[in-house]
């Protein structure tokens, strides 16, 4: 009977794994019309609206961590949907309060921003439905919720653009799908969710906040390069940077499943060092495959997207290892949220703090923005990754400390 268990679990993370990839996939493909319906400048505010709409939906990647524990430890659905809507709402005042800023912030207008913060109460509320599939092991419905989130926000954004809608429109069809995505996955999850009786843990405000500042830094770390791209370079400038970091996208989000998998060994102080050995190894050969791929197809982009992008063909390798090099940087804060001790974080924070003084101060243009944004990724690598192993030392020794006193051999 083993054996079948086994099998059952691989096969449930094979499924979640490709609902991801193809979210993932949808998600690029998204990048393609735009950039060339758009043209660079226009491009260059879309994405940037993309890259601002993902920060605002970090509480949803948090949401849906302690949403899927907590189901495991016996809390009822109306319990951890009640956290969901406030956190949905929660975050959709924050994205009325934040649309001016962030619209001075890119220098985009009012309307077009709304229309894409819009969209995180609303990934919230499904990240919700997502931690309730998770936590109570229903992954081959959670493969399919993945990719049907993706698919449902990505096809009225491209059907909108080739009807010759611009970024504003774009952005809130995909909120529309994403919001109508919600609605029905919360239908089926009622239907399908297993029966708690809410005597197991309580689903609390600090597990969210924990979670969200860990989720928030590694989103920052990938985000803050192309948020400030329209601070210091010219419209077409920002574009053309923008259709790189498509690349650095690919790079850090494709082989996520890898943290997902491992996760349950990184939380093992037993086991924790060879799990994340495993991750980076598996990482690091991701990684140096995407950015060989990128320099190969680097020469096709302006055939594909049009001359105008020209001028990043020669640093799409570049974008590439940039986000190989971020995507170990979260395998490294994943493995400190697992310990329970998310120090590491406070590193990432001051790395990123860093970059932004650097991208403001001395970059003006793409090659060296790119090359600034690569070598913090770099040296975010190096310092996450000497703290986690401290921690990991530490953590190791408390544990034999543990083990020690309960034989009665300790002080």
């Amino acid at each position: 009977m083993i054996p079948a268990r086994s099998s059952t679990v691989v096969a449930g993370v094979s499924i979640v794994t490709a609902g991801s990839m193809l979210a993932n996939i949808a998600s690029y493909f998204l990048h393609v019309p735009a950039g060339r319906l758009l043209g660079p400048e226009g491009y260059g505010e879309f994405a940037s609206l993309l890259a601002a709409q993902l920060v605002l939906a970090v509480p949803a990647l948090a949401v849906q961590t302690v949403v899927a524990r907590n189901r495991v430890r016996g809390a009822a659905l109306a319990d951890v949907r009640r956290l969901g809507s406030i956190q949905a709402a929660v975050v959709g005042l924050l994205a009325i309060v934040a649309t001016p800023f962030v619209a001075a912030l890119l220098d985009t207008s009012v309307a077009t921003t709304a229309a894409a913060l819009c969209t995180a109460p609303f990934l919230v509320l499904l990240a919700t439905e997502q931690g309730v599939l998770q936590g109570d092991s229903l992954f081959g419905a959670l493969g399919v919720v993945l990719a049907a989130g993706g698919l449902a926000k990505v096809v009225p954004a491209v059907t909108t653009l080739l009807l010759g809608g611009s970024a504003g429109p774009a952005l809130l069809a995909g909120a529309v799908g994403t919001a109508v995505t919600a609605l029905l996955v919360r239908i089926v999850v009622t239907r399908r969710a297993t029966h708690r009786d809410g005597g197991g843990s309580a689903t609390r405000w600090r597990d969210v906040l924990a979670a969200s500042q860990v989720q928030l830094v590694i989103v920052a770390l990938s985000s803050v390069d192309l948020l400030l791209a329209r601070r210091v370079l010219d419209p077409e400038s920002a574009g053309i940077y923008a259709l790189g970091a498509v690349a650095a996208k690919a790079a850090f989000w494709l082989p996520q499943s890898v943290g997902v998998v491992l996760y349950p060994r990184m939380a093992d102080p037993r086991q924790s060092a060879d799990a994340v050995r495993t991750a980076v190894l598996v990482l690091l050969g991701v990684g140096s495959v995407v950015v060989l791929g990128a320099a190969v197809v680097g020469p096709v982009v302006p055939l594909v997207m049009g001359e105008q992008y020209a001028p990043v063909r020669h640093l799409l390798w570049l974008f590439a290892a940039q986000g190989a090099l971020l995507a170990i940087v979260q395998c490294g804060l994943v493995a400190s949220v697992a310990r329970g001790d998310t120090r590491s974080a406070l590193i990432a924070w001051a790395v990123l703090v860093v970059e932004a003084v650097l991208v403001l101060s001395v970059v003006d243009g793409v090659v060296e923005l790119i090359v600034v944004a690569t070598a913090c990724a770099a040296a975010a690598t190096v310092v996450v990754f000497t703290s986690t192993r401290s921690g990991s030392r530490v953590t190791r020794s408390t544990e034999v400390d543990r083990a020690g006193t309960s034989r009665g051999v300790g002080p």
